[in-house]
C-alpha cells in the first residue's frame, strides 16, 4: 500500500474516535500540518470527513452510507457457501443455512449428506420454528419484547414427545440458548433426526444468519453428532468473520 494511501486510511479510526483538529491528526500520523491537511482535503472532498465550524474534523456522512451500502448488499449465503462445503465434506452430514424472515425461518442453503439416507428439506421452505435448532439461535438473539411477542402468537405442534409444548417452555429455552450461544434439536421435529446448529453474526453482534449440522440416528447418535459441535461453532464462527469483515474473503482461482 502507498505510503499516502496508508496515511489517509490512518484517519478514519482516528476521527472514529472523536472530531480531531489538524494538530491533532498530524500529530497522530507523525506528519507536517500541511501533510495532515492535504489528507483532509482530500477525504473531505469525497465525502468521507467533513470540516466543523470548530474546525475540527469528523468522519462524513458520506462514510456511513457507503457502509450501509455494503452491509445491504452483502449476500450471507454467497459467503457462507464454501463454508458449509467444507464442512459437509469433514462430517459427511447435511448441513443448512438459515434466517429469519417476516417471522418465518427459512433455509436459504443446504448441502446434501454423503449418506443414502437423507433429509426432507428444501431451499425456501419454513422450518418447524418451535423446535428448529436454526429457529432456536434467531429467535433467541430478538429483543426480548419482540421475542414475547413472537413467542406469544405461535402453535406448539407435538410432532414428537419431545416437542415443545408451549410458550413458556421454549422462552425458557431460548433463554438457555441465548446464554450458551448454540441450540440443537435432538428428536423435536422428527424423533429420527437431531440436529446441531451456532449463530453466524454481524459486526454488531447480532445474529444474521444460523447455520447447522442434522443426521439421523441410523446414520449417526445424538451423542456422536453432539461431538462435531466444535467444528460447527468454528464454521459459523469463520462465516461471521468474512460477513463483518474481521476476516478478509478467500479468493477462489
Amino acid at each position: 500500500m502507498s505510503q499516502t494511501v496508508d496515511r489517509a486510511l490512518s484517519i478514519l479510526p482516528l476521527l472514529a474516535e472523536g472530531p480531531a483538529d489538524l494538530g491533532q491528526v498530524a500529530d497522530r500520523l507523525g506528519v507536517h500540518k500541511s501533510t495532515a491537511l492535504r489528507l483532509l482535503r482530500t477525504l473531505h472532498e469525497h465525502g468521507l470527513v467533513y470540516r466543523q465550524s470548530d474546525q475540527r474534523y469528523r468522519l462524513g456522512a458520506r462514510l456511513f452510507a457507503l457502509a450501509q451500502e455494503a452491509m445491504e448488499n452483502l449476500d450471507i449465503r454467497e459467503i457462507a457457501h464454501p463454508h458449509l462445503v467444507r464442512l459437509n465434506e469433514a462430517c459427511g452430514h447435511t448441513v443448512h443455512l438459515a434466517v429469519y424472515e417476516e417471522n418465518e425461518v427459512l433455509y436459504i442453503d443446504k448441502v446434501e449428506s454423503r449418506y443414502p439416507v437423507r433429509m426432507y428439506s428444501r431451499i425456501g421452505k419454513p422450518v418447524a420454528i418451535t423446535v428448529a435448532a436454526v429457529a432456536k439461535l434467531l429467535l433467541a438473539d430478538l429483543p426480548e419484547p419482540e421475542r414475547r411477542a413472537v413467542t406469544d402468537q405461535l402453535d406448539y405442534p407435538m410432532y414428537t414427545a419431545r416437542s415443545t409444548p408451549n410458550a413458556e417452555a421454549f422462552r425458557r429455552e431460548l433463554a438457555t440458548v441465548r446464554e450458551q450461544g448454540w441450540a440443537t434439536d435432538l428428536g423435536g421435529h422428527e424423533e429420527s433426526i437431531n440436529c446441531v446448529a451456532a449463530p453466524v453474526r454481524g459486526a454488531d453482534g447480532r445474529v444474521v444468519a444460523a447455520m447447522s449440522v442434522s443426521a439421523p440416528n441410523v446414520v449417526v447418535t445424538a451423542e456422536e453428532l453432539l461431538t462435531l459441535l466444535p467444528l460447527v461453532r468454528r464454521t459459523a464462527d469463520a462465516i461471521s468473520g468474512e460477513y463483518s469483515g474481521r476476516t478478509p474473503i478467500k479468493e477462489t482461482t
